[in-house]
């Protein structure tokens, strides 16, 4: 399964080879690359799966989706599952 996150782009560095960005995930700052989407601005939110933005989104879709997967944590935590990567865990 793969999982793309929704972020926020605080920051872009375009000054190397490729055009890299802080991206803002809650509190959470990581560096994602922007080649894919190289038309992403400062304050815009991009889908951020395994280091690269691949789309760009409205503030409005990324803040439902990062509620969604937020519902998913605290559900996991509230029923104590946990994965541990055995099959009995799913």
């Amino acid at each position: 399964m793969c999982l793309g996150v929704p972020g926020k782009i605080i920051e872009i560095d375009d000054s190397k080879a490729l055009k890299m960005a802080k991206v803002d995930f809650g509190g959470i700052v990581r560096e994602a690359c922007l080649e894919y989407v190289p038309e992403a601005q400062i304050g815009d939110y991009t889908v951020i799966h395994v280091g690269f933005a691949i789309s760009i989104l409205s503030e409005e879709d990324a803040l439902a989706s990062l509620a969604a997967l937020k519902e998913i944590v605290d559900l996991e935590d509230e029923l104590g599952i946990g994965y541990s990567g055995k099959s009995a865990d799913l």
